[in-house]
């Protein structure tokens, strides 16, 4: 995250370093905490280049070494510059692992603490990004690989409460071929995290080519797709576990598909009733629940334009059923 005493040094200067200088100046804007913290072998280390590119990016920016860096961003943690949340509880790198009971509790305390810190860093990211989502004529998603699941997240509930969005996952490589139909008044919705899908960047990098807006959930500012995003929501990986963690940028994808519901409630609603009665008709769920049975009668008592001179209004895209298929059915309940 981009809340270090140089970060904005660091970003602004980042397309024109080499890629060893880039490896290093995502660590420093990503980990301002363990600049401060560890020893720049270390930090080195988890950057992936040698402690002497630690050394030649603080000259670099003007300073006497990596000390002076050090320094700088220790007094930060000190004067409480660095805004993570929980800074008293800075997460340890390289840990001894304490049995599988540890590490799981760990584990499920370092997500529940990003999740915390999206409440305090990313709100007016989300609510942004929400908004110019809602008003999408219509939103493409792209998230490939461990993204795949945020991405898929958002499209499910976009499909329950909207008609128009489009996941670009189609086999056979023609994922991509549903966005030569996008246009200015439509939006691409893309997630992707380090080391980065490449299929997901240049699919953004298309869209920001041809004009068609862009929203992102990555997890830096230095990362492909924020360069070329209109909204960006940054989300932590950092994780105890081998892999880096997907639960911030899922709990994004829920929040967003939450607020996009209410910022049209009165359509999402209606197509809620549709869907859910949708899933009662082909007894998609091993147990029915009372409120599918109110979304039959919900259905057809809900208020819309007289198509059939009863009040009634058509299933779209359901051709019409013989009367011997009709009458084997059993009947709806009646309307109330």
């Amino acid at each position: 995250m981009a809340d270090g005493p140089l970060s904005e040094r660091l970003i602004t200067g980042f397309d024109a370093m080499s890629e060893q200088f880039q490896l290093a100046a995502r660590y420093i804007i990503d980990q301002p905490h363990d600049v401060a913290l560890l020893s720049m072998r270390d930090q080195a280390r988890l950057a992936g280049v040698q402690p002497a590119t630690m050394t030649r990016l603080a000259k670099h920016l003007g300073l006497t070494g990596y000390d002076e860096l050090r320094e700088i961003y220790a007094d930060a943690v000190r004067s409480g510059d660095v805004g993570f949340a929980g800074k008293a509880d800075v997460q340890a790198i390289a840990q001894k692992r304490k049995g599988d009971h540890g590490l799981a509790r760990e584990i499920l305390r370092a997500q529940a603490a990003e999740i915390v810190h999206l409440a305090e860093s990313q709100l007016d990211a989300i609510v942004s990004t929400a908004r110019r989502l809602a008003a999408a004529k219509c939103i493409y998603c792209v998230g490939l690989r461990s993204s795949h699941a945020t991405a898929w997240h958002l499209h499910y509930i976009l499909s329950m409460i909207r008609e128009k969005s489009v996941m670009l996952d189609a086999v056979g490589g023609t994922g991509s071929d549903a966005l030569a139909r996008a246009s200015r008044n439509d939006v691409l919705f893309a997630t992707s995290v380090f080391p980065y899908t490449r299929v997901t960047v240049e699919i953004a990098e298309y869209a920001h080519r041809h004009g068609i807006p862009i929203v992102a959930i990555t997890d830096s500012e230095v990362a492909p797709l924020a360069r070329v995003a209109d909204d960006v929501i940054l989300v932590q990986t950092k994780s105890p576990s081998f892999f880096h963690t997907m639960t911030p940028a899922f709990a994004v994808a829920e929040v967003l598909g939450a607020l996009i519901a209410g910022q049209g409630a009165d359509a999402a609603r209606e197509s809620l009733l549709w869907f859910d009665a949708h899933l009662a008709d082909f007894s998609t769920h091993l147990r029915s629940r009372t409120w599918t049975k109110k979304a039959r009668s919900s259905r057809s008592t809900s208020p819309t334009k007289k198509i059939d001179g009863k009040g009634r209004k058509a299933m779209p895209a359901v051709p019409e059923r013989s009367s011997s298929e009709t009458t084997a059915e059993k009947p709806l309940p009646a309307s109330k």
